[in-house]
């Protein structure tokens, strides 16, 4: 059974930046396809980004790509979300999410196999 452990979210001002780290355990978790969703206060989670087991290809949503960036690092199991400008309305949990196979669309939280617990990410303005 695979486990994801977010960490790094906070407290920031506008415009600091956070690195988001989200760790895998159990099972075959280098093959896995990872992604990063959030979720502010009364909303529906919404997908992020997304990378391949093997890093090569990764996909950010336009409205936070030219902020965000998705890596991982399979010798340490890990997926990171780089976030930099960030913006009041930026405020939500952050969750890791993976699937055993990339499933089609990438932006469904149905496609996903493993959830982490999330980690809150606040900025003040």
């Amino acid at each position: 059974q695979v486990q994801l452990v977010e960490s790094g979210g906070g407290l920031v001002q506008a415009g600091d930046s956070l690195r988001l780290s989200c760790v895998a355990s159990g099972g075959t978790s280098r093959t896995l396809f990872m992604a990063w969703f959030r979720q502010a206060p009364g909303n529906e989670r919404e997908f992020l980004a997304c990378i391949s087991s093997g890093g090569r290809t990764t996909y950010v949503e336009d409205f936070v790509k030219d902020r965000f960036t998705i890596s991982r690092d399979n010798d340490n199991n890990a997926v990171y979300l780089q976030m930099n400008d960030l913006k009041p309305n930026d405020t939500a949990v952050y969750y890791c999410a993976a699937s055993r196979v990339p499933r089609f669309p990438y932006i469904q939280t149905s496609s996903y196999d493993y959830w982490g617990q999330g980690t809150q990410v606040s900025v003040s303005s």
